[in-house]
């Protein structure tokens, strides 16, 4: 398996998990994913942190969901990752919004964890 696919299939493992959670409304779950102390920027203002994490989810509407495409991978350390995409959340009531997402992933033991998420909107 060359790196890239190793990083990609890692990085979908992550990014399947949440995008389930998303899907599913389960804020909670949706944090699971996440480090105890990872640093996250959806569209609203920073957390820290699973709590703010979940709080963010719970706030978004009931029907959204999520797809992504994997732009971009680079092993930053043997248990670093990053992931560069493009995301499109759906909703029932609106337009889609697609935005940039760019995601740190950390493994701890045999489980990789998002430790930073930072979503940015280009026009």
């Amino acid at each position: 398996m060359s790196t890239t696919t190793g990083n990609e299939t890692i990085l979908r493992g992550v990014l399947d998990r949440w995008k389930a959670a998303v899907g599913a409304h389960d804020p909670q779950r949706v944090a699971s994913g996440f480090t105890e102390d990872a640093i996250f920027q959806g569209l609203h203002p920073y957390s820290v942190g699973r709590k703010g994490i979940a709080e963010y989810y719970d706030s978004q509407p009931l029907g959204m969901t999520a797809a992504y495409r994997i732009l971009e991978t680079r092993r930053l350390a043997d248990d670093l990752l990053l992931g560069y995409l493009d995301v499109d959340f759906s909703f029932t009531d609106r337009p889609t919004l697609a935005v940039k997402l760019a995601v740190l992933l950390k493994r701890a033991e045999d489980d990789w964890s998002i430790v930073h998420y930072q979503v940015s909107r280009l026009g």
